[in-house]
């Protein structure tokens, strides 16, 4: 596997870094992958793996994110489209594939609308389009273990109210993405001096999914029990999106890119090099041998797998 090389950036004084793990015969342009609140450019080791033989894979550590500079307070997310546009620039190529998860969805959703052209294809999975009054006090009480210096407890209930918990429903790999995504935030506010403040704008962030999109190909995926926002807000908001397509992906909640790592990295993948999806493993059900899903038209959600 080749070298990655650390690039290091700055936008309106904040610097950030990328990291891109280069491709000697890539078949497709440069994917840059952005993830949730927390997670830095070390946390995609599947799409390496997955999108490694077809392109250059890049993370990044943008503003507020990893070892990256943080945002001043009431910072909007217009500084972080600039960020990603100075990462495409750094690069030296006119358009990028784009992957969004959680959090990422609205940077990557934004710096779509914002320049199109060079954008050459878009994912966005797991997509927060609608957080409830009651789910945004859940948060905020975890949140308030900040004052108390409970990192343990707010790791713990900040892992438990983005995971659905219902044992009514199947969620492959359930009880292991909730220690690694508990970990994960423990070792983060543990070791980082901004992640407090990171995860406390996450999570009140109200992120603009409004005014639709075109000109971009673009995939849409959800969990079938994402409990953060329902499958069927995601598949309303895909909606919006000119020519887009919405898959609902089994035995998975929102953090399907934990629970069906190599499927999502996978399906992925396809988009981004333009081969069909209707194989990918991520639309067969876990649980239960079940007809191949049959395409359907653009925008149309494939039928639900698993569950």
């Amino acid at each position: 596997m080749p070298d990655e090389i650390i690039r290091h950036l700055s936008v309106h004084g904040l610097r950030y870094s990328y990291r891109t793990l280069p491709q000697p015969s890539p078949r497709t342009e440069p994917v840059i992958v952005l993830g949730g609140a927390l997670q830095g450019m070390y946390g995609w080791p599947q799409m390496d793996e997955h999108l490694g033989p077809r392109a250059h894979v890049v993370t990044a550590d943008l503003p507020g994110m990893g070892g990256a500079d943080p945002l001043p307070p009431g910072t909007g997310d217009d500084i972080l489209y600039e960020a990603v546009t100075g990462i495409i620039d750094d690069l030296g190529v006119p358009r990028v594939n784009l992957f969004g998860f959680s959090y990422g969805t609205s940077i990557a959703f934004g710096c779509a609308r914002q320049n199109p052209r060079r954008i050459a294809r878009l994912v966005l999975g797991g997509v927060p389009v609608h957080i409830s009054d009651a789910q945004r006090t859940q948060w905020g009480r975890a949140v308030d273990r900040l004052g108390s210096s409970d990192m343990e407890g707010l790791a713990t209930l900040t892992a438990e109210a983005l995971m659905c918990l219902d044992p009514d429903r199947n969620v492959h790999r359930r009880e292991l993405a909730r220690r690694y995504v508990r970990r994960s935030f423990l070792h983060a506010l543990t070791h980082s001096p901004h992640a407090a403040r990171s995860l406390r704008r996450a999570l009140g962030h109200r992120p603009d999914f409004s005014g639709g999109l075109s000109g971009v190909p673009a995939l849409v995926f959800a969990g079938e029990h994402d409990t953060v926002t329902s499958p069927e807000r995601q598949r309303a908001f895909a909606a919006t999106i000119e020519g887009s397509r919405f898959l609902t992906i089994g035995d998975s909640d929102h953090w399907v890119v934990l629970e069906r790592p190599d499927d999502v990295a996978d399906l992925v993948a396809r988009f981004f090099s333009d081969l069909p999806l209707e194989p990918a493993p991520a639309l067969w059900p876990l649980s239960a041998a079940l007809p191949r899903p049959r395409a359907r038209a653009a925008g149309a959600a494939l039928p639900r797998t698993g569950g």
